[in-house]
């Protein structure tokens, strides 16, 4: 029988700790002979990323044991960290260990054999770093981007790529690695080698640019002796994003690029000849012959944001067809024909295929979700058409009926611009809230902000839904899933349309009488912690938020407090610092702590050098100096970057978040220890 108790106040199974315990997601993908190997979060064992592997009888078994972490920290966010392959003698596997950032050599037949390092340690900076290896055995080497600090600052380092001999001769010595490219670029991604072994390519870009901005598709012979020829530019541009590239198995080069607006799909055909006018025996440098065309032109993605380096939208099956993640919002896998540019697609119920791929003979493996499971490990066999779950299965932790029904929504804005959004309304199966009440509702805004918030099933909004408070999960313009235009809407609006947007979102739910107009809370991490404090400095519509280590000050942010990859980016969501400074102070919620009023909760990983807690301590010292008496709360948390992964930190967060909530809106929420606000 259905209880009535008001909203906010539901018991519910679903405690911090269980929603802790499923965060994450696996990741990256790959086959070593016939077996499955990804990436998976291990929350209980200090935050982790274990390698797991798919044995032929259906079990899985992590690779390494404890404290081996396989993560990466290339342009902080990391990427693809391992590589391997099946041998007579057992697999090589090849892996970035988190802790000391170098590439470790392991043979898991020969588990006595502990993981030998293949690159050196450099005391200066960061180090070395290694992400996207490709082993090449038949040339003993390993490939990957390097990057190397030169010195002590964020911004001091170099990134090329750079091929590491197996047999462990570079691991003390820095010299051995070879360098296969300059560093003209100050990003790279990883070599694709052609499948005759002549001709390499990679994406590369430079700041200001973003790599949803604009890349160079580029293009190198390699030579009998293994070097690089000199790069050529043979797609891309500062207004042309390219995010993939592949080679087909007949020698075509395939890559994705939103020249059209959307990530489409394109295939190159390669040709050098004689240079234009060049006479007979000279020796000048050939010319490339090339044709690019769409192999399936849509108003859709066939791509995303470059915000790891390895990503995968699409990869190439060796009878021809491409296996590739696309969609509009939400993402599906298919299969592409590019005689025809048909997909058909993968029955099954996954609603968002993440950005790693594999393929094997007829086999496709992916990451998937849906509103009712959480990211499993699909495979798709192309020559039967049947799906099937082969690792991180989903299990129902508890009852699904506790389970969010969520709606995918659209709104209309200011201008009448479109806004993208999930709602999910409260929910449970036992209790209901009286007719004459309304629900309290949470704008969640993502993180990027070039990023996107997919309809998947997330512990942490039924953590919410289920005890009766809504979120409303708003992709605001500047997000990813909706073309270029829609991404573009954010260039030198940051703080404007994203803050303008999910207030829309909120409002419009007051207004047709689904969300409480007084008890609207807003809350986000990193890019959408900005939102959520510049939302909270900047109009009334929250009674309250709860901000993730954010960027707050702008100015501070764009002289030097973050990493290299993003020390730029303001270039383009604000404007260059010289030509407008007043728009940077104007627009840091850390200017305008005078503004605000209503209860916060800051939450900060003492380690994240990408938001770093500086930015926090700074907004906390301008709203004490400006006499603020607002009640808030700020958790620190040592050992964490940016981003909460362990365990512990996650239930203090979440249990933390949902009593400012009760303190705020008056709900009666049962166990949950009552957080402290400082008045």
């Amino acid at each position: 029988m259905v209880q009535t108790q008001a909203y906010g106040s539901w018991p519910s199974p679903l405690d911090a700790a269980l929603a802790a315990a499923h965060d994450g997601q696996p990741e990256y993908v790959g086959f070593v002979g016939d077996e499955a190997w990804w990436t998976e979060p291990r929350p209980a064992e200090g935050g982790r990323r274990a390698l797991v592997r798919r044995r032929p009888d259906g079990a899985e078994e992590s690779v390494l044991p404890a404290p081996w972490n396989v993560r990466s920290r290339v342009i902080e966010y990391g990427g693809r960290p391992w590589a391997g392959a099946e041998r007579p003698e057992g697999p090589l596997l090849v892996f970035a260990n988190f802790a000391d950032q170098r590439l470790y050599a392991y043979e898991p037949a020969v588990p006595e054999r502990a993981p030998r390092p293949l690159t050196p340690v450099s005391g200066v900076g960061g180090g070395l770093r290694w992400v996207d290896p490709q082993l090449h055995l038949d040339r003993g080497e390993v490939w990957c981007v390097l990057e190397e600090f030169t010195g002590e600052g964020p911004s001091d380092v170099r990134r090329v790529i750079a091929a590491v001999p197996l047999d462990g001769s570079a691991a003390d010595d820095r010299g051995a690695v070879r360098e296969l490219t300059d560093d003209a670029h100050r990003f790279v991604t990883g070599a694709r080698l052609s499948p005759d072994g002549r001709r390499a390519a990679w994406i590369a870009w430079d700041h200001p640019r973003m790599p949803w901005d604009g890349t160079d598709l580029l293009l190198a012979e390699v030579t009998d002796d293994g070097t690089f020829g000199p790069a050529r530019t043979v797609a891309g541009g500062t207004e042309e994003s390219v995010c993939q590239v592949e080679w087909a198995p007949d020698g075509a080069l395939l890559f994705s690029g939103d020249r059209g607006g959307w990530w489409n799909l394109y295939r190159m055909e390669i040709a050098v000849g004689p240079a234009p006018g060049a006479t007979p025996g000279t020796p000048v440098r050939p010319a490339l012959l090339s044709t690019t065309h769409g192999l399936c032109p849509r108003e859709e993605e066939f791509g995303g944001p470059l915000w790891k380096i390895g990503l995968s939208w699409f990869k190439p099956l060796a009878a021809g067809l491409i296996a590739v993640v696309h969609g509009v919002g939400a993402t599906s896998l298919g299969i592409l024909d590019p005689a025809t540019g048909e997909v058909v697609d993968a029955a099954g119920p996954w609603t968002a295929w993440s950005s790693s791929l594999a393929v094997h003979g007829t086999r496709v493996i992916g990451v998937a979700a849906s509103p009712r499971t959480g990211t499993e490990v699909v495979e798709l066999d192309t020559s039967t058409g049947r799906t099937r779950v082969i690792g991180s299965a989903h299990t129902d932790p508890v009852d699904p009926a506790y389970y969010p029904e969520p709606q995918i929504r659209t709104f209309a804005g200011p201008d009448g611009r479109d806004i993208h959004a999930h709602i999910y309304p409260p929910h449970s199966p036992t209790h209901a809230a009286p007719d004459d009440e309304l629900p309290p509702y949470v704008v969640w805004a993502h993180g990027g902000p070039t990023g996107h918030a997919p309809l998947v099933l997330d512990l942490e909004i039924a953590y919410f839904t289920s005890r009766g408070i809504g979120v409303a999960e708003v992709n605001y313009g500047g997000s990813t899933g909706y073309g270029r235009e829609y991404r573009n809407r954010l260039r030198e609006q940051w703080g404007v349309v994203d803050v303008e947007d999910c207030a829309a979102v909120a409002l419009a739910l007051a207004d047709e009488g689904t969300a409480d107009r007084s008890r609207l809370a807003i809350r986000g991490g990193s890019a959408g912690g900005w939102t959520s404090a510049a939302s909270l400095t900047s109009t009334d519509v929250y009674a309250c938020g709860t901000i993730s280590y954010p960027i707050l000050d702008l100015t501070g942010w764009a002289e030097g407090e973050t990493h290299d990859f993003e020390s730029r980016y303001l270039e383009t969501l604000i404007g260059p610092l010289a030509d407008v400074p007043a728009r940077y102070a104007e627009r840091s919620p850390s200017e305008h702590a005078d503004r605000l009023t209503a209860p916060f909760l800051l939450l900060q990983g003492l380690d994240d050098v990408i938001c770093p807690p500086v930015q926090c301590e700074r907004f906390l010292a301008r709203m004490e100096s400006e006499g603020r008496r607002v009640p808030h709360a700020y958790l620190t948390f040592e050992g964490e970057g940016h981003g909460f992964r362990r365990a512990d930190t996650m239930v203090r967060a979440l249990e933390a978040e949902l009593s400012l909530y009760a303190q705020v809106f008056g709900l009666h929420p049962t166990g949950i220890p009552v957080l402290e606000l400082t008045k």
